[in-house]
C-alpha cells in the first residue's frame, strides 16, 4: 500500500465559474488557474502522483504548457488514473479537506464524492470531502482564495516487483 499527500490553493477570480471536485457551484467567484482551477481535483491528482512516485501535477501538467490552458481538471484526473492503473495500483480511498470561508462545502460534498468516485473507480463512500473554516485568519480568512489538502491510499494489484523490474529495464 502507498500513501500520497496533495495540496493546492488558488485565488478567487470574479470572471470564472467556481468548480470544485468536478461540481459547478453557482453564485460564487471561480478560482484563477491555468486550467479550470479545480483545486480539489488538483490536490487529488498531486496525492495520486505522489503515491505512485510520478512527481507532481506541476511536473505532469505544467502551467507553462499551452496544452493545459483552460483544461477540464477531470480530464487531467482521468489521465492520471491511467498512469496509476498502468503501474498496477488501485485507489482505496481519498480524503479531502477544503479550507475556505466560502463557499460552504457541506452542501456540495455528496455531489463531489459522486463525481470523483467515477473517475477514481471507487465507491462514493470512499471519497471523503469536508470543509473547514480558517476562522477569519490570513488570506483564506479574508476570502481571497481557498486551499485544499488531499490524501490518497493506493493498493497494489498484480506483481509489483515484475512491474518495477520492467520500469527499470525501460519498459
Amino acid at each position: 500500500m502507498r500513501v500520497g499527500q496533495g495540496y493546492d490553493s488558488h485565488r478567487f477570480e470574479r470572471s470564472r465559474p467556481l468548480v470544485l471536485g468536478g461540481v459547478r457551484i453557482s453564485d460564487e467567484n471561480g478560482l484563477s488557474g491555468h486550467s479550470d482551477g479545480d483545486a480539489v481535483v488538483h490536490a487529488i491528482i498531486d496525492a495520486l502522483l505522489g503515491a505512485t512516485g510520478l512527481g507532481s501535477i506541476g511536473g505532469r501538467f505544467p502551467d507553462t504548457d499551452p496544452e493545459w490552458e483552460g483544461a477540464d481538471s477531470l480530464d487531467l484526473l482521468e489521465r492520471t488514473m491511467r498512469w496509476v492503473e498502468e503501474r498496477n495500483y488501485q485507489v482505496v480511498n481519498v480524503d479531502v479537506t477544503v479550507i475556505a470561508e466560502r463557499p460552504r462545502i457541506a452542501p456540495h460534498a455528496a455531489a463531489m464524492s459522486e463525481v470523483l468516485s467515477r473517475y477514481l473507480h471507487i465507491s462514493p463512500v470512499s471519497v471523503s470531502i469536508k470543509g473547514k473554516s480558517n476562522e477569519g485568519m490570513g488570506w483564506i480568512g479574508r476570502s481571497e482564495g481557498l486551499a485544499v489538502s488531499a490524501v490518497a491510499l493506493l493498493d497494489q494489484i498484480g506483481d509489483i516487483d515484475a512491474l518495477h523490474a520492467s520500469i527499470r529495464a525501460g519498459g
